[in-house]
């Protein structure tokens, strides 16, 4: 790779033990992927862990006196407060502290203590052609493909490091070549809400590798639709970009979405993939039973924590139901009185949490519901079961116990 002087003296020690490290790994990686420079960024996002991999390695960095030059937004671990206080099934000791030693680390870094898994939505917007250097699952499609920014699939210390030197070695996703869609998906299922892009992002397997170009989509998408289909896209298959002819801003014909090429494939989804999938991918169910609901992986919006309460609004809850959202949603909700109504159903509505953590220890062994795959794929190995639904079959479950 061909460094410049800064990065040359960077990886010298010349700022640092800590910076030279990161400049170091950053190189590894872009020998590994013939990449001819480095080129800077201006944005970043770490799916932050705070289990002991990635706590080893952000600690490591704080000890050897590294900095961020771009500050980055972080992942959810779960939220301290909630789960050391108010709640009534409090994390163990271990956990708390490696929840407090993460949040130390990344804040003696530098990082923006975000800790939402959406940054995309409102808090860390690239703009178009922007390259970025994104972790986190629902994050890197979604900068891709719906705001036509750069970055390739980072790991959470690729993103770091990143955001420690500012800059990324230059390969991928981050090339114009490697940016056209090879497979051409026509949706002919009916996608009558968000929750059917849930369903489309799980068809990696039908999809198969490379780069969906995907046709007969609705004109109006939401952003929780797209944050959806992303999130599921890199889970089921490991995407890092799509198109939406005539949406996404690469693609706004089909000629352009694949560069002039013709497909190396071309795919059909129909309502009965959705559905085989939605039933395959339950877990199962005691006589229609469900413990408890949960929903917000990726993070729920204001605008559909709004959406539940008006739904349960002046009822009350059969089973407990978790609402996950970032901490700007909850002070939102706060202000507006929807975490009132929430409350007052017997739903929680927390902030910066995840469901793939040690704090849910006490929903092992229990069936919860949600319209989330990513939601029910992490938490089962904690032993921890879920069945999908749309979320107002959700919702009408918390209210009865069970799925009709």
């Amino acid at each position: 790779m061909i460094l410049n002087d800064e990065q040359k003296a960077m990886l010298d020690g010349k700022y640092g033990e800590g910076a030279a490290y990161a400049m170091k790994i950053q190189v590894g990686i872009g020998e590994c992927f013939d990449a001819p420079r480095m080129v800077p960024i201006k944005r970043a996002h770490v799916a932050l862990s705070n289990q002991a991999g990635d706590l080893w390695f952000a600690e490591k960095l704080v000890k050897a006196g590294a900095k961020c030059r771009v500050a980055p937004t972080v992942n959810p671990g779960f939220c301290l407060g909630h789960f050391t206080g108010e709640c009534a099934h409090p994390v163990d000791g271990p956990s708390a502290e490696h929840m407090q030693r993460t949040n130390d680390a990344y804040r003696t870094l530098g990082a923006v203590l975000s800790y939402n898994c959406t940054p995309y939505i409102a808090t860390n917007v690239p703009n178009f052609g922007e390259v970025c250097a994104f972790s986190e699952s629902s994050a890197t499609p979604y900068v891709n493909a719906v705001w036509g920014a750069r970055s390739n699939r980072e790991s959470a210390n690729s993103a770091l490091c990143a955001a420690i030197t500012g800059c990324v070695p230059e390969y991928g996703l981050l090339l114009d070549e490697n940016r056209k869609g090879d497979i051409l998906v026509h949706v002919e299922a009916n996608m009558k809400s968000d929750y059917e892009y849930h369903l489309l992002g799980m068809m990696g397997d039908k999809i198969g590798e490379g780069i969906p170009v995907f046709t007969g989509l609705p004109k109006v998408i939401t952003p929780e639709a797209l944050r959806n289909l992303g999130a599921q896209l890199n889970t089921s298959g490991a995407y890092g970009m799509y198109h939406i002819v005539g949406f996404t801003p690469e693609a706004p014909t089909l000629e352009a979405a694949l560069g002039g090429n013709k497909p190396k494939r071309e795919v059909v989804i129909t309502d009965k993939d959705l559905k085989d999938f939605e039933e395959k991918f339950s877990d199962e169910m005691h006589d229609g039973k469900v413990d408890f609901a949960m929903f917000g992986c990726p993070h729920f919006t204001l605008e559909e924590a709004m959406y539940i309460a008006r739904h349960i609004e002046g009822k009350k809850l059969a089973i407990p139901m978790y609402i996950l959202v970032s901490s700007h949603g909850r002070q939102m909700a706060d202000r507006m009185g929807i975490t009132d109504i929430l409350t007052a159903a017997g739903a929680e509505i927390i902030p910066d949490t995840c469901p793939d953590q040690p704090c849910w220890h006490y929903l092992k062994g229990k069936v919860g519901i949600t319209e989330s795959p990513k939601c029910a794929y992490y938490p089962r190995r904690r032993g921890i079961n879920f069945v999908i639904r749309d979320l107002d079959t959700c919702i009408e479950a918390a209210l009865t116990g069970e799925v009709k």
